[in-house]
């Protein structure tokens, strides 16, 4: 039986969700890779426990994280059962809707009908009585925004949801669904961007905003698919995510197309007695708007690694001023 590290609280840093009353683990587990019916059951146990043994505290669902769809939510409800039920007290656990889940017209994007359906669905597979934050996936173009928050609300005053977040919406388009949380009185406190040294448009788009309303962003990608990490660093190898030429978000082209910056971004992350990986996600951290940036692991140990970049967050200005320089800020 899974008995947790008594000292899992000792070297976390918890960080405050805006103005809410809600801290997040700086270091968040994201289960999009690695939790689905193809992976081994056994080491996403061993990824959980020992994400919640340093004291993470924040595990990232949504409905369709697989393969197959649904299967990372059914997989996280197993251990939960199995070995985690006395610790859900101490854990933040967050799932989706938005992206396509199900065949027809309902199962995907942002309507009322998607988003209870979905969050029903979700909860029966993790076997769950609430989720800490439910979040819109994305917004739809063909749903009026009072819709999607009315749905949002809704579950929060069901009791399926403690708190709801919104995940890539500009900041134009927060500010206004914002307005109408505000009206409904729903605690809304979260953003799920995509935000990485190579990806910071949100920089002047969507962190204005969050800081005028009193919001948080817990950041994704934040490694960049693995480009900023020391993975790629001697060439691109042949079980990586870039050689297979089924993954969407990362290929060849961008590895070679960012080596040289790369390996300058290395070169400081050396300087500061760091990994890359670990400077990558001290640099996102560095931003106030941040509460807590998500990582992915498919092995336990990775996890400790990532840890390590705690220890280091602090920048001077000349490192921020080299890192901006580099990537041609």
């Amino acid at each position: 039986m899974y008995q947790a590290n008594e000292q899992r609280y000792d070297k976390m840093v918890y960080k405050r969700v805006g103005k809410s009353g809600l801290k997040l683990s700086a270091l968040s587990l994201g289960l999009w890779h690695n939790f689905g019916s193809v992976d081994s059951y056994e080491n996403q146990k061993a990824i959980i426990h020992r994400a919640f043994d340093l004291g993470i505290t924040y595990f990232d669902l949504a409905n369709n994280y697989g393969p197959i769809p649904g299967s990372a939510e059914e997989n996280f409800g197993h251990i939960m059962a199995e070995d985690m039920k006395p610790y859900r007290d101490e854990m933040i656990i967050a799932s989706k809707a938005g992206y396509r889940m199900w065949d027809g017209p309902y199962g995907e994007w942002g309507s009322r009908k998607d988003i209870i359906a979905s969050a029903n669905q979700s909860l029966k597979r993790t076997g769950l009585d609430y989720f800490d934050i439910f979040y819109s996936h994305r917004p739809d173009p063909d749903t009026p925004f009072e819709e999607t928050a009315l749905a949002l609300d809704q579950l929060v005053r069901e009791g399926k949801a403690l708190y709801v977040g919104i995940s890539n919406y500009s900041g134009a388009q927060t500010r206004e669904i914002t307005k109408i949380f505000n009206e409904l009185h729903t605690p809304f406190v979260i953003h799920q961007p995509r935000y990485n040294m190579f990806d910071r448009h949100i920089e002047s788009d969507l962190f204005p905003v969050l800081k005028a309303e009193g919001k948080a962003a817990v950041s994704f990608s934040s490694l960049a698919q693995g480009l900023l990490t020391d993975r790629y660093l001697n060439g691109i190898p042949a079980d990586s995510r870039a050689h297979k030429s089924t993954s969407p978000f990362l290929h060849e082209d961008q590895v070679e197309a960012t080596i040289s910056t790369v390996k300058q971004l290395n070169q400081v992350a050396k300087s500061r007695g760091q990994s890359l990986a670990e400077m990558a996600l001290a640099w996102n951290l560095r931003e106030p708007e941040i509460a807590s940036v998500l990582i992915g692991a498919s092995r336990p140990d990775q996890l400790d690694d990532n840890v390590k970049a705690l220890d280091h967050l602090d920048f001077s200005d000349e490192e921020l001023a080299k890192i901006d320089q580099i990537l041609g800020k």
